[in-house]
């Protein structure tokens, strides 16, 4: 049985996007479904000292206006669920209560107070206007220092969690003995996700299910919430997903507002349907990234690391998000070491709370924070110590596998030194002095930054596929992952297509409907591919399995084989496809044997891994910089298509590009966002980027049948570390000697005019 073989794939999905065929959420609501408008905190901390909604209800037009009092009037549980990281003295971390609409006080602005439902948008926009809401101030506190202005009494100095990890004595020990020790501190600027499609949902209720609709990157979590907090039974609600314009880990999780409106649909008996406009999103969608890193190394006189120590404190926002304690902590510990054999690391990460907007996953998710930090460290070690970077890097990396790390990951195989030569290669190092030559006699800085990476596959390790092979020769996959725009219906396809002989064009991919699939781990930490394959390959083993015993039982044969996509038997004539065995179960009344479903667990977590070359100019005169070359050589092992993989990569250098030259989300002492449009919160174009070398220099995993690795974050987490290393080399020869990410030109400029 062939399981797919690696071959260019032109998106089946594109054709109906670039028509303007896609179905989004906002597309598919019901005709005469009532409007929702979210009432929201313009104060960053205020109690509520009087919330008056008497005339909003008596407006025209509207239907229902629901407080927190409304909700726990209706027994809807008001407390949305999180998980929680364990504390360096074995506790849980902070659990303050986050209400779906606040309650007693307001903790960032845009925090929902009061939903208006009415027959237009308009109508529910002007009935808010009626909202007598009273807020009186009470301290801010924005630090990333615990400490300061109380935001939660269940948080004492505002920390969420004191988390550890690793060797803390041991590491203490190599770095007091050690013969160097680089120090250096890594700020991680917080950023708006801004997906293409901003956050959505409409909700109906038919007076005993509920259906919620919402452009999530899953529907099991969603299903399962909104039962707990609706006291519904969970074969009372239905969660479906269609087309997603981007989510990037932001549209994963649960939000106030698809509670609400669901019981809105609920008490009016009514389609309720909400859609975020872009300015709300950059205010209350979960935030990225927004930490410091304080990083020391230690080296012994052959330049071999001897003990790595990290200190990192980062900003959950107002709220524990469904995933966030654990982003900058459990997450960032899966990569901590990178692609380096470091025998001592301890990580002690700090969460603390301020009132912002929730922070929460972001394309990659503590990975692009562990390595652009590893990375950064090294980059510096090389320039304090005179080493050559590549050099530094190549006589610490791990070159014995399986590997594991001092944080117990276990990593089953790679080849970084034969990545990081090809990356010398198709980057075209050896010319990088002529070009930099050639720079400085226009009067420009050039310079040249590397990163090496590895990333740890997240989410889910279980994953169901279901197979039903239909009446006209084709099938229909459902599966539990969510495609927001990566192309998971072209490759699902062309895997069940390369395993079962059937035609692509006639395989069907059916997801995002928790009544049509029972279980599934959505989307999220570059699973999809390699778990929901592995689920597929499954199912069609155990497909054809039942299939060959059918055949064997109604034809008189022994060993019936599935070779080279096609039932026969030793002996026998018999070649059947499997479309035409399906046929023939069909015709003697065994429906049941086209039609199969099966659960898998991967035995563990892969590990993609890389090396970034990027080259940026700067004019010194200006400050501004110009990504100039950007090569990229990948281990994603077994690559099923190509050319989407390229896609993905494509995709996470641009939004690490955007963050580190761009993107950088501002609040006043007040904690209002003063970035909270496009004419002040900048984001990448296609113009900003050259065209990107991309090369693939696989090492199969052993913990996946098909040897794959995961591609969908990579690009990020690669891409901070190298534009990082790559300006500070071109300003190094200026004497400047710290930068921080974003390098716009206002801050580029300030570094060379204060150097001199």
């Amino acid at each position: 049985m062939k399981f797919g073989q690696a071959q260019p794939a032109r998106r089946r999905e594109d054709i109906r996007f670039l028509t303007g065929q896609g179905r989004y959420v906002d597309d598919i609501a019901p005709k005469g479904a009532l409007h929702a408008w979210f009432l929201r905190s313009d104060h960053a901390h205020a109690d509520i000292a009087a919330l008056d909604v008497a005339a909003a209800r008596e407006a025209p037009g509207v239907h229902l206006v629901l407080t927190a009092g409304d909700l726990r009037a209706a027994g809807v549980e008001t407390g949305m669920r999180f998980s929680r990281v364990a504390n360096r003295d074995g506790s849980k971390g902070a659990a303050p209560a986050r209400p779906v609409l606040a309650e007693g006080r307001v903790r960032f602005v845009g925090e929902t107070v009061a939903m208006i439902v009415a027959d237009t948008l308009t109508a529910a926009r002007d009935a808010a206007e009626l909202i007598d809401l009273s807020l009186e101030e009470v301290p801010v506190s924005l630090s990333l220092q615990p400490g300061g202005a109380a935001i939660h009494p269940e948080a004492a100095g505002n920390l969420a969690f004191d988390y550890g990890i690793g060797h803390e004595a041991e590491t203490d020990a190599a770095l007091r003995a050690a013969a160097h020790v680089v120090r250096l501190e890594v700020l991680h600027n917080r950023v708006i996700v801004n997906p293409m499609e901003p956050r959505g949902a409409w909700a109906e209720w038919d007076g005993a299910r509920l259906h919620l609709c919402v452009n999530g990157q899953g529907v099991w979590t969603q299903k399962k919430e909104l039962a707990r907090m609706l006291g519904l039974a969970p074969d009372a609600v239905r969660v479906t997903n269609p087309d997603v314009g981007g989510g990037f880990g932001m549209k994963a999780m649960t939000y106030p507002e698809y509670v609400v409106i669901a019981q809105a649909a609920r008490m009016l008996g009514r389609p309720v349907r909400w859609m975020s406009e872009r300015g709300e999103g950059m205010l209350t969608d979960n935030a990225g990234r927004d930490l410091v890193a304080e990083a020391e190394m230690g080296f012994d006189a052959d330049l071999r690391i001897t003990g790595y120590r990290l200190r990192v404190l980062s900003n959950l926002g107002a709220y524990n998000s469904q995933f966030a304690q654990a982003i900058q902590s459990e997450l960032f510990s899966k990569v901590l070491t990178g692609v380096y054999d470091i025998p001592h690391a301890w990580l002690n990460a700090l969460g603390v709370f301020t009132n912002t907007a929730p922070v929460d996953a972001y394309r990659g998710a503590g990975r692009p924070e562990a390595i652009l930090t590893i990375e950064r460290v090294m980059d510096e070690a090389a320039r304090v110590l005179g080493a050559d970077p590549f050099d530094l890097r190549r006589r610490n990396f791990i070159r014995i596998f399986p590997y594991r790390t001092v944080t117990d990951q276990l990593i089953d195989v790679g080849d970084f030194h034969r990545v990081l030569a090809r990356a010398e290669v198709e980057g075209d190092v050896a010319g990088f002095a002529a070009r930099r030559a050639a720079s400085e006699a226009k009067g420009m800085l050039r310079g040249l930054g590397l990163a090496t990476y590895i990333e740890s596959i997240l989410g889910d390790p279980h994953e169901t596929a279901r197979l039903t092979l239909d009446a006209d020769g084709g099938a229909t996959l459902y599966v539990g992952t969510q495609s927001n725009g990566q192309g998971h219906e072209t490759v699902y396809a062309r895997m069940t297509a390369g395993m079962t002989g059937l035609p692509e064009e006639k395989i069907r991919i059916v997801q995002g409907d928790s009544d049509q699939i029972a279980t599934g781990g959505g989307t999220g930490g570059s699973r999809s591919v390699t778990v929901q394959g592995t689920a597929t390959r499954a199912t069609v083993i155990q497909t054809v399995a039942r299939l060959g015993a059918f055949l064997e039982e109604e034809l008189g044969l022994s060993e019936v084989r599935f070779d080279d996509l096609t039932f026969g038997a030793a002996g026998s004539n018999l070649r059947l496809t499997l479309a035409e065995a399906a046929a023939l179960a069909r015709e003697k009344g065994r429906e049941d044997l086209c039609d199969h479903a099966a659960t898998i667990t991967l035995e563990g977590r892969s590990f993609p891994n890389g090396a970034h070359l990027a080259e940026v100019e700067i004019d010194p005169e200006t400050g501004a910089l110009r990504l100039d070359r950007y090569t990229v050589v990948d281990d994603f092992g077994t690559l099923i298509a190509p050319e989407l993989a390229v896609g993905q990569v494509h995709g996470g250098v641009a939004q690490g590009y955007g963050q580190a030259v761009m993107e950088l989300a501002v609040h006043d002492e007040a904690g209002q966002l003063l970035t909270a449009s496009f004419m002040d919160y900048a984001m990448p174009r296609a113009d900003d980027l050259p065209f990107m070398d991309f090369t693939s220099e696989p090492v199969p995993s052993v913990l996946n049948p098909f040897g794959m690795k995961g591609c969908g974050e990579a690009g990020t987490v690669g891409a901070l570390g190298a534009i990082s290393n790559a300006v500070r080399d071109a300003l190094a020869g200026r004497g400047v000697v710290r930068v921080d990410m974003p390098f716009t030109p206002q801050r580029i400029w300030h570094w060379l005019q204060a150097a001199g």
